[in-house]
């Protein structure tokens, strides 16, 4: 009796993290994120991620990872970017608080890989995935496009970084 009793908890456990995984992956690309108010950013501004021979030692130290990891995901560097914010959280973006209603709220285009980096939001907390430009998700669980790269540089740099929201003010 015992070994069936641990054999039924055993299941249920795996069945419960299996739900909750399934649950937590339900995330989708909002479909008019096209017309998302681009943001003017340090970034932005220059159009494009630094290729991955620029000299960035000069850089901050996130900005410097930041080409690192992209440069891991493309030769040369991921290239023309955009960052794109939700019209309903332009507001929270603006705070600079990393206070966000749940969904998606914030993108980093990355235009010549036809990819879309996002950070959302659920219960307050930031999470990340990646997105082709039709809307499937595609994170994969490890690399330099895995969530928990996103989380060690977004929660790395709490200086730059404040609850998934990096940036300055600017």
């Amino acid at each position: 009796m015992k070994k069936r009793v641990t054999t039924v908890k055993v299941v249920f456990t795996f069945s419960l993290l299996f739900l909750f995984h399934q649950s937590a992956h339900a995330l989708s690309l909002p479909d008019n994120w096209q017309s998302w108010t681009p943001m003017s950013t340090p970034l932005a501004k220059i159009g494009a991620i630094p290729g991955c021979d620029a000299d960035v030692s000069t850089l901050p130290p996130i900005y410097q990872e930041t080409v690192a990891t992209y440069c891991a995901v493309k030769q040369g560097g991921p290239g023309k970017i955009a960052i794109l914010v939700n019209p309903d959280a332009i507001s929270s973006y603006k705070e600079r608080n990393g206070k966000f209603g749940n969904g998606v709220n914030m993108l980093l285009y990355l235009k010549d890989m036809k990819l879309l980096f996002a950070t959302f939001y659920q219960n307050g907390k930031p999470g990340y995935a990646v997105f082709t430009e039709e809307g499937k998700e595609i994170t994969p669980p490890n690399g330099p496009l895995s969530s928990e790269t996103c989380i060690n540089c977004h929660t790395g740099y709490q200086a730059f970084c404040v609850n998934g929201q990096c940036g300055t003010s600017n």
